[in-house]
């Protein structure tokens, strides 16, 4: 399939996309198209007939705040929906992070494990009451038994309370939190 250069206005985002680059990476991102913008050549937004994005929600986003007016894009007409719903979780197995909640409200996990992408696992029913009490040290001994482990972290007093607010958030969302900041502490050590 050629890319064919169009009006990056005829471009729709696709609302299906579970795929976030947020905060930093995304303006690393919008820099590299300003910087190479010759990547989209050899990498072209991929859209359906309708031209709604099944690759490249991300670089389409990041072109629009480069200021391009034109993109590449190769139109991928002959997908079933099947077909297209697939070319999307596969197109981004790597790279920028995974919205968990749109993925568990509008994907088969089943399908997701089998195109490569990792899912962990959020238990809604554990307790992490625990985790609020000020004098948990004793308390955690007990929760190292086989099911769960806890490491305490540290914030300033002036962070404390949007910290918390944040985990709390999260885990009211059923988020596994560990998983979170271990996937980002991860992300953050390849840079170093």
């Amino acid at each position: 399939m050629k890319a064919n250069k169009i009006k990056i206005s005829e471009v729709k985002l696709n609302p299906s996309n579970p795929r976030l680059i947020k905060d930093d990476k995304f303006k690393k991102l919008v820099q590299s198209i300003k910087d190479f913008p010759e990547m989209l050549e050899i990498r072209p937004i991929v859209v359906n007939k309708e031209m709604i994005i099944l690759g490249g929600n991300m670089r389409y986003k990041a072109c629009k705040e480069a200021g391009l007016k034109e993109i590449p894009v190769i139109i991928a007409d002959n997908l079933t929906e099947e077909q297209q719903r697939e070319f999307l979780i596969k197109d981004n197995t790597s790279g920028g992070e995974w919205d968990f909640d749109a993925l568990n409200t509008g994907w088969d996990i089943e399908e997701l494990k089998e195109w490569g992408l990792d899912i962990p696992v959020f238990d809604t029913d554990i307790d992490y009451s625990i985790l609020d009490d000020d004098n948990i040290s004793s308390d955690l001994e007990g929760m190292t038994n086989g099911v769960k482990k806890a490491i305490q972290i540290e914030f300033e007093a002036n962070h404390y309370d949007e910290a918390y607010s944040i985990v709390k958030f999260w885990r009211d969302q059923g988020a596994y939190v560990g998983f979170m900041i271990m996937e980002y502490l991860k992300s953050e050590k390849q840079k170093i």
